[in-house]
């Protein structure tokens, strides 16, 4: 029997260094798994670029592909762009019958990110010829759901103990703290040698905004999105696996 295809669906951006690093992320899916149909498609919306998931459904009905679960490419789930992903598969299977769509969870904040973070940020320190740090500040897009903006601080709250350093969550919009603000925060403490680590799957209008606010503030350093890394490769396929699972009849 034939694996289900992935198919994993960004956002969308019309900025060509998110489609180019989600394309990356796409990249690292295949090489980790050469055995399995991976495609890529975008959210049908007035700014997006390349295939909409409609699109490279109706590819996979060509091709005879019978079933395929859409992983989306995102690290939390506001309510909005959880309604875009819902009606985006609504739309695709019922325009090609053929193909049994089951979407999976969203990537979600793992706690096997902060791996990731570390290695950006170590990145965007010795770029700054940083050596001291003595705070840290987690930056995310924010949310308007509470509850998405507490599981980043709790996230933000992991990370802190792991280095043995204060740390503080900060949003790019729809939430207060901005990385502006909260670095200012530390500086008032007295704290000098604050670095901010990107917790966004891909650059855009959001971390040019969150990174600009922290250096404004004086951060010593503001590091590159999670981007294309094995380890976020690898839960999109534990999010594939999950739904490959729930596509077999019981």
């Amino acid at each position: 029997m034939t694996a289900p295809a992935l198919v994993a669906l960004a956002h969308g951006s019309h900025d060509p260094r998110s489609r180019d690093s989600v394309t990356a992320l796409v990249t690292e899916v295949r090489r980790a798994r050469p055995d399995l149909r991976v495609e890529q498609a975008s959210l049908e919306r007035p700014d997006a670029r390349g295939p909409s998931l409609t699109d490279v459904v109706a590819r996979l009905a060509a091709d005879g592909v019978e079933e395929a679960v859409v992983v989306p490419l995102l690290l939390t789930e506001p309510h909005l762009a959880g309604a875009d992903v819902d009606s985006a598969i609504v739309d695709a299977a019922a325009r090609h019958r053929s193909v049994r769509l089951r979407a999976s969870a969203v990537l979600g904040l793992e706690p096997a990110f902060l791996e990731v973070l570390d290695v950006r940020l170590r990145d965007a320190l010795a770029a700054a010829r940083v050596c001291e740090l003595d705070a840290l500040v987690l930056a995310a897009s924010g949310s308007t759901d509470h509850l998405t903006n507490a599981a980043v601080a709790r996230l933000a709250r992991l990370w802190g103990t792991h280095h043995k350093l204060p740390v503080t969550a900060a949003y790019a919009a729809s939430a207060p703290p901005a990385t502006g603000e909260a670095v200012r925060a530390f500086r008032g403490e007295g704290r000098r040698h604050i670095a901010v680590g990107s917790l966004f799957l891909a650059p855009g209008v959001l971390h040019d905004r969150a990174a600009e606010l922290a250096l404004e503030a004086g951060a010593v350093a503001v590091s590159a999105p999670l981007g294309p890394h094995p380890e976020v490769a690898r839960v999109v396929l534990a999010r594939y696996a999950v739904g490959a699972v729930e596509l077999v009849p019981v």
